[in-house]
């Protein structure tokens, strides 16, 4: 008899960002004449950079001729790529690794999503509340057992920490992800080493998803986990090129998989999983990917930085003449607002009224109920004119 997995019955209904486009596309619907500003989902408006579209017209014209042309590439990535992300990535932070530890993917959501495999069954799994929920709802089919910290009970790290302590869970996977999505918070190397120092001590291991390093600003804010020392003995670090480089369209990011874990049966491990069950990304992508780390590629890449960043300056000042509430500094292109109200029902309010979309709190945990995210990856005059909306009540 064809039995399936029930660890799907344990997902919530719907997923978050489905959910949002269902009440936009039925608001649309309704209301054709709206124009509707989507400050909701985390997809970059800026274009490719110049020095990546030449890199992506070069590689793909060594596809039109039989001397150059690549079929299947290695699994793992390009050593061009590893080497790139070595020199231009982690060798710049005085961070060193061999190449055969950094592993390209089509983007870390399928590989910080995927990691569980690596553990057995029974491996217990702490994830921060609020947070990305593809680590719940990940975890979930797997059927781990997973724990959601609340990051409004306990703020700070030591308070987190203190608080596992105190209730003696001991987890084996960490889950974190600074600066973070939702609420923009950004740990310092003090902070951030609390928790290096825990999972060594308590034997765990931390999965560290640094997508939004690019945002951050701050000095004493790492932009990598291996910036901590110990590191290499607990963390497994994901990187993306999504929004660093605008590459959410063309899909490519990286996983570093130290060989100190384990002996190195961990690395060993997720190459053997990655040679099993995936084909690698596409030559072109990871052509273009080594330009964006060139240094026309990182100088080009901040400028986009800048621009968002302005737009999230523009968007906190326009909150904040309305009387809302906007944390923390500028190390993310996202804004967590505390709104007073169930979210959902603030979502609802603001796209009925204003024909704007934000992304409700408590679809990223319970902890986020009360609160709501913006994006700041709209364009400058979209950004602009939904300020005005809300200034104006109109």
């Amino acid at each position: 008899m064809l039995k399936l997995n029930d660890n799907f019955l344990r997902l919530s209904d719907s997923y978050l960002f489905t959910e949002i486009n269902r009440r936009t596309a039925d608001f649309q619907r309704q209301n054709p004449d709206k124009k509707v500003i989507r400050m909701g989902v985390g997809d970059v408006s800026l274009p490719l950079t110049p020095t990546v579209i030449n890199a992506l017209h070069s590689a793909t014209q060594e596809q039109a001729d039989a001397a150059t042309f690549q079929g299947y590439g290695p699994e793992v990535g390009y050593k061009f790529l590893k080497q790139a992300i070595a020199d231009n990535y982690y060798a710049l932070r005085n961070i060193h690794f061999d190449l055969d530890e950094i592993l390209i993917n089509d983007g870390i959501a399928s590989d910080i999503a995927n990691f569980p495999e690596m553990f057995s069954d029974d491996a217990k799994v702490l994830i921060t509340d609020p947070v990305y929920p593809a680590y719940l709802d990940s975890n979930t089919m797997a059927g781990k057992e997973i724990t959601m910290l609340s990051t409004t009970l306990y703020p700070t790290v030591s308070e987190q920490i203190n608080h596992l302590k105190t209730t003696g869970y001991q987890p084996d996977i960490i889950y974190l992800c600074y600066p973070n999505n939702p609420t923009g918070l950004a740990l310092t190397f003090a902070e951030l080493g609390q928790w290096v120092e825990y999972a060594n001590k308590e034997h765990a291991i931390i999965l560290f998803d640094a997508a939004y390093e690019a945002f951050i600003q701050d000095e004493d804010v790492p932009h990598s986990i291996f910036e901590i020392e110990g590191a290499k003995q607990c963390a497994v670090e994901f990187c993306s090129f999504s929004k660093s480089a605008g590459f959410t369209g063309l899909r490519c990011g990286f996983t570093v998989v130290p060989k100190q874990i384990a002996d190195g049966k961990l690395l060993h491990n997720w190459i053997r999983r990655v040679c099993t069950k995936y084909n690698g990304a596409p030559y072109i992508v990871q052509r273009a990917a080594e330009a964006a780390l060139s240094k026309q590629g990182r100088a080009e890449a901040i400028e986009n930085i800048k621009y968002y960043l302005q737009n999230a300056i523009i968007l906190r000042e326009g909150l904040a003449e309305i009387g809302l509430t906007v944390k923390p500094r500028q190390n993310s292109p996202y804004l967590w607002v505390n709104v007073g109200m169930p979210s959902w029902d603030f979502f609802d309010m603001l796209l009925s009224k204003y024909a704007i979309v934000c992304t409700p709190g408590v679809g990223f945990g319970k902890a986020g109920e009360g609160f709501v995210r913006f994006s700041a990856f709209a364009n400058r005059q979209l950004t602009q004119e939904a300020v005005e909306r809300l200034k104006n009540n109109k």
